[in-house]
Parts: structure tokens; sequence; C-alpha cells
């Protein structure tokens, strides 16, 4: 439960999202964490067909490890076709193709198609078999379209909470607006030009006076290529702050060749 924040845990709030079917899973554990991956992109929709073990489950609920609004909210039903009435675009995995004329797409495709299924109105589903044998083609007649994971085919086997915790990551992933690369400044900011050019002249004056930059012809691009590293490092006003004192402390002495003041 690292890094869950309780107080966001209201499903009310939740934005809609596909219903994940579960087509006789054989395990309770296994339906607890799909249910788990699930909550963790905020689906919460999950619906059971013939699960092996009957329903309620207390090793589901146990290996849910928290997701107890999906675990609760679990709908029961007989028949697959029973269990998507009422979606109106649905994705069934698979991973080996199958003889039907249907559309195969990605994760991300899926997903995509997903979103715009819900944009227009509509309700998706997502269809998975049991963990064995995966689904039937009389399953499989109920999509719109079959979704296949690239992965590495000499090892294309993945369990049932890692393929239902994809496709939520890529539903999620979908609709997310974070920011692809981004810094938690926390108690301090980027520095700006001023700090920058601030430090650049504190350093290279101290260098200038300790004889560093030499020959004179060469000084320009020595410049040129310190304050480029510098700059690459995107510092913060802080960071900034902490280079000017170690400059200052390591130049606390007399410079080579002259004598003491005063």
């Amino acid at each position: 439960m690292a890094g869950t924040d309780h107080t966001r845990n209201d499903p009310s709030t939740a934005a809609p999202g596909p219903a994940v079917i579960l087509v006789a899973p054989q395990l309770g554990e296994n339906i607890g964490t799909a249910a788990r991956a699930m909550l963790n992109f905020g689906l919460t929709d999950l619906r059971l067909v013939r699960p092996r073990d009957g329903w309620p489950n207390e090793r589901a609920r146990a290996a849910a490890s928290g997701a107890d609004v999906v675990i609760d909210g679990a709908r029961l039903f007989d028949t697959t076709a029973e269990a998507v009435a009422g979606l109106d675009y649905v994705v069934a995995t698979t991973a080996r193709a199958r003889d039907m004329v249907k559309p195969i797409l990605t994760p991300e495709a899926a997903a995509a198609r997903m979103r715009e299924a819900f944009a227009g109105g509509g309700h998706a589903g997502l269809l998975f078999g049991p963990e064995r044998t995966g689904l039937e083609n009389d399953d499989l007649a109920f999509a719109d379209a079959l979704m296949m994971v690239p992965v590495n085919p000499a090892f294309a086997s993945l369990n049932l909470a890692q393929c239902v915790l994809l496709m939520s990551y890529e539903w999620h992933k979908a609709g997310d607006a974070t920011e692809a690369v981004r810094i938690d400044y926390q108690q301090t900011r980027p520095a700006n030009k001023e700090e920058l050019l601030g430090f650049f002249e504190h350093l290279e004056g101290e260098l200038d006076r300790f004889g560093f930059l030499k020959p004179p012809e060469k000084k320009p691009s020595m410049i040129r290529n310190l304050r480029n590293m510098f700059q690459r490092a995107a510092l913060t006003e802080q960071e900034v702050r902490t280079l000017r004192g170690v400059v200052a402390a390591l130049t606390r002495r007399t410079p080579r060749g002259e004598g003491p003041s005063g």
C-alpha cells in the first residue's frame, strides 16, 4: 500500500472506465490480484463469469490488498453474453491468432479505441479468459476486436493479473496528462539566468585569479565550455548557492605568487 493516498479513495468521483470481464477465472487469488491491478489505474467495474471457486471468495479479497471497492462491487454472471450486455465496444484478449476476421489491436490501440467509444457516449469492456486455456471462440465472438500483446514469442504467456494490469495501465495512460519528464523541486526552484550569470562570473573570476584560464587565446572557449556544462545540469536556485559556497571555500587562500595582504 506504499504511496496510497487514502483521502482520494472515493469510487464515486472516479472517471468512467471499461468493464473488466473475467470468464471462468480459476483461483480467487488471481481475481484479487486482477482487482488490485484495476484499482491501481482507476477501474472498478469487475464482472465475473462462472468463477471456478465460487463467489464471494475471501482469498480474492486478501489478494486484492485493499482494493475492496472492486471486490465488493464485483458482479456475477452465468454467461459471457450476460456479462457484456449493455456494452458498446468489447476487446477480447488472446495470446494467439484465431480463425476469425476481427481487427487485432496492440494494447495501446485497444485503449485508444475504447476511449473513442466512451467519447461517443458508449461503454466498453475488456474480456479475459481462464488462466490455463484463454477464451474460447464462442466468447471471442462477442468481441469487436482482439488484443494481442507484442511479447517475446518464445515465452508469450502472461498471467491474468499481468494482463489486466497492462490493459488497465494502457487505458489510464491514454487519458493521462502527466508530463513525460518532470522534476519535483519541493523547497527550491530552477535557477534563473541572473543567478546563473552571477555564479558563472564568480567561478570564472576565481579561475582567472588562480591562473586556470590560460593561455589567453583559449580563455573564451574555456568559459563557453564551462557555462555549457553547468547549463546542461539544469541547476536549481539552491544548487547555485551551494556551488558559490564551494567556490568561495576553495578560494579562501592566497593565490600562488601573491604575498599576504596589507
